[in-house]
């Protein structure tokens, strides 16, 4: 159970930051090996655009998408925490930075699809 201390929309972005940050580095990996492919052959780079092509390849990639925006913006939260003066408004730019995030995913995945 978390406690309630921590159930606040600071604790939930802090959270956000590094779950994205955690599901993005697993990630590199397999962006390397799609890389490698490309090095390999022309016939393995195709073989990796048709997976590529496939719907939960594009649902993935809107995760991705999405997962990068959440990063960045919780990321320059920190950045503000660091360097800036505290400000009341705090609750409603992490509110922002979440819609952001989902708006940033959803015009990629409408894109793409």
């Amino acid at each position: 159970m978390i406690r309630p201390s921590r159930n606040h929309p600071g604790f939930w972005a802090f959270v956000a930051h590094r779950v994205s940050g955690v599901a993005l580095a697993l990630f590199l990996p397999l962006h390397f090996l799609a890389l490698g492919l490309a090095l390999e052959s022309a016939d393995a780079l195709d073989r990796m655009l048709a997976v590529a092509d496939s719907p939960a390849f594009k649902v993935a990639e809107w995760g991705l998408v999405t997962l990068l925006t959440i990063h960045l913006g919780a990321g320059l939260r920190v950045m503000v925490l660091e360097f800036l003066p505290w400000r009341d408004g705090r609750k409603g730019l992490i509110g922002l930075g979440a819609i952001a995030a989902v708006v940033v995913g959803t015009i990629f995945l409408l894109r793409v699809g």
